[in-house]
C-alpha cells in the first residue's frame, strides 16, 4: 500500500525507513521537494498506470487471438515498468531522507569520491535455437502447436521489449530484429534477458470441442439421456450461447509463462555476435513449454560517453617531441583516447582534420610542472606514450594554474573511465539507432463469406442492425486510438 501526498508528489511505502521518520516527528513531509530527476521518472510511472489502463480495455474488446495477445503482452510489460519505477522511487526517496537527517556518515564521503561517466548499450541481432524431436522436425508427426514470444529486457529501472513473433516446429530458431537501446548505462550494469511465452491453440481444435463433447455424452449416459443431451448441446450451440458445460471465459487474455532468462554484464560486451548461456524456466509438463536449446545469441555492445563526446577543450601551446621554441599555439579537444589539436577553435566546430593528435591510452603517462624562467605560459603538463619500445613526451604548456588543474581532472578521469569500461575504451563500437516501433500490420480477412460481404444501401435509423453497427464501430476504434497511442509512445 501507498500514500502520496498530493503537493510533493513523494511516494512513501508504508513501513519503511522514510515512514518510520515521519511519525517520529523529525521533519514533515512538505519539506521535500522532488528533484528533476525525480519528477521525470514520476511522470513516466503515471504515463505506465495510464498505458495499463488502456491495455486492459483493449484486451476487453478483442475479439481476435492476435489482439489478444499483443494486448496482453503490452499490460505485462507495463505491469513490470511500474513496478520498477516504483521501488526506483522508493530507493530514491529513502536515500534522500536518510542523507538529510545524517544517519549515514558514509554516504557524505562516498559521494565525493570520483564516478565513471555514463554510457548507452545496445543489443541486437538476437536468435534463441530450438531443439525439436526428430519426429517433430524432419518426419512432421504429431500435433502441430505454435507459441508467440517475446523478450523482455531490463537494465536497472528501463525496460524495454521486442516484437511478438510466433513460433512452431517449422523454425529452429527465434529470431528478433529489434536493436534495443539503453540510453543511460554505469560500467556495472546487468542487462536482464527474460523470454515470455503463450502456447496458442489452434481454433479448428476448440471449436470441434463442443461437438466432440456431446458425442461423448450421448453414446455415454444411455440412448433416451444422451438424445436429450445432444439436444440441448446442439440448440445452445445454434442460437449463438455458449453450450452447457462449457461456460464462456472471463475476460483475462491468454497468459505468458516465463520461459528462459540470463543477465549479461560488462564482460559480455563485444563488438560481433556471441553465445551466451540460458537458464530454463520451464519443464516439459508446463504448457507454455518450448524446447529451446539452452543459449542465445547476440551482439551487446557499449559506448561509454567519454568516448563519444568531448570532456575538455582550451588552448594552449604544444612543444612536440624533438622541438627547442616555445611551442605552437593551438586548440586542444579532448575526445575518447585522443587529443585533438587544431589551428582554431571553429576548425574543430566544422569538423576539419586536426593538426596533429595526442594518443591517450592505459599506458600513457601524464607528469605536471612549472617552468620558473618563463614569463608566458609557465605551466607544463607533459603527456609520454610509448612507441617500438622508445618514450615520446609532448609537452603542453598553459598560461594559468586554474588551466593547467582543469587539464589535469580531465586527464584523470578519464584514466578513471578508462580502467571501469575497460575494454569498450579501446576503440568506438558501433551503436545503430533503432527504427520506431511500428503497430502490428493488418490481421487478414476471415474467410468466412458473411465478412466478405458489403451492404449497398445505409441502415435504416432505428433498425435492428443499427445498434450492433455502432457498438462494433465503437471498439474498433477504441482499438485503433488505444494501439496507436501504445506504439507512438515507444
Amino acid at each position: 500500500m501507498f500514500s502520496r501526498n498530493h503537493r510533493s508528489r513523494v511516494t512513501v511505502a508504508r513501513g519503511s525507513a522514510l515512514e518510520m521518520e515521519f511519525k517520529r516527528g523529525r521533519f514533515r513531509l512538505s519539506v521535500f521537494s522532488d528533484p528533476p530527476e525525480d519528477t521525470e521518472l514520476q511522470r513516466k510511472l503515471d504515463h505506465e498506470i495510464r498505458m495499463r489502463e488502456g491495455a486492459c480495455k483493449l484486451l476487453a474488446a478483442c475479439s481476435q487471438r492476435e489482439q489478444a495477445l499483443e494486448a496482453t503482452k503490452s499490460l505485462l510489460v507495463c505491469n513490470s515498468r511500474i513496478l520498477s519505477y516504483m521501488g526506483e522511487l522508493q530507493r530514491r526517496k529513502e536515500a534522500q531522507v536518510l542523507g538529510k537527517t545524517g544517519r549515514r556518515p558514509s554516504d557524505s564521503v562516498q559521494s565525493a569520491e570520483r564516478s565513471p561517466c555514463r554510457g548507452r548499450v545496445c543489443i541486437s541481432d538476437l536468435r534463441i535455437p530450438l531443439m525439436w524431436k526428430d519426429t517433430e522436425y524432419f518426419k512432421n508427426k504429431g500435433d502441430l502447436h505454435r507459441w508467440a514470444v517475446f523478450l523482455l529486457l531490463q537494465l536497472g529501472e528501463q525496460i524495454q521489449d521486442t516484437e511478438m513473433a510466433l513460433v512452431d516446429r517449422t523454425l529452429t530458431d527465434i529470431s528478433f530484429q529489434n536493436n534495443v537501446l539503453f540510453a543511460e548505462a554505469g560500467p556495472d550494469f546487468e542487462l536482464r534477458l527474460e523470454l515470455y511465452g503463450a502456447c496458442v491453440e489452434e481454433e479448428g481444435a476448440l471449436a470441434g470441442a463442443p461437438k466432440r463433447l456431446a458425442t461423448k455424452l450421448s453414446s455415454s449416459l444411455g440412448r433416451s439421456s444422451g438424445k436429450r443431451v445432444r439436444a440441448s448441446l446442439d440448440s445452445a450451440g445454434g442460437s449463438g450461447n455458449s453450450p452447457i458445460l462449457l461456460p464462456t471465459p472471463a475476460v483475462g487474455g491468454p497468459r505468458y509463462h516465463l520461459l528462459a532468462h540470463t543477465t549479461l554484464t560488462l564482460a559480455a560486451v563485444q563488438d560481433g555476435f556471441r553465445t551466451h548461456d540460458l537458464t530454463l524456466a520451464s519443464h516439459e509438463e508446463n504448457p507454455a513449454w518450448l524446447p529451446l536449446y539452452g543459449s542465445v545469441c547476440c551482439r551487446l555492445a557499449a559506448q561509454p560517453l567519454c568516448m563519444t563526446q568531448p570532456t575538455a577543450s582550451g588552448a594552449f601551446r604544444v612543444q612536440q617531441a624533438g622541438e627547442l621554441q616555445n611551442g605552437t599555439l593551438v586548440h586542444g579537444v579532448l575526445k575518447g583516447t585522443n587529443l585533438f589539436c587544431y589551428w582554431r577553435s571553429e576548425d574543430a566546430d566544422t569538423g576539419q582534420e586536426p593538426l596533429f593528435t595526442i594518443v591517450i591510452n592505459k599506458e600513457t603517462k601524464v607528469r605536471a610542472g612549472e617552468l620558473e624562467q618563463a614569463p608566458e605560459w609557465p605551466f607544463t603538463l607533459s603527456i609520454s606514450n610509448l612507441y617500438g619500445g622508445e618514450e615520446v613526451t609532448n609537452t603542453l604548456r598553459v598560461e594559468s594554474r586554474e588551466a593547467l588543474q582543469s587539464w589535469m581532472e580531465a586527464l584523470w578521469q578519464l584514466f578513471f573511465d578508462m580502467s571501469q569500461w575497460k575494454h569498450c575504451c579501446d576503440e568506438v563500437m558501433k551503436i545503430e539507432t533503432p527504427a520506431p516501433r511500428k503497430p502490428p500490420q493488418a490481421l487478414p480477412k476471415q474467410g468466412s463469406l458473411y465478412h466478405e460481404m458489403v451492404l449497398s444501401e445505409p441502415v435504416a435509423s432505428g433498425g435492428p442492425c443499427e445498434g450492433l453497427l455502432l457498438q462494433n464501430n465503437a471498439i474498433s476504434a477504441e482499438i485503433r486510438a488505444l494501439l496507436s497511442s501504445y506504439y507512438s509512445d515507444r
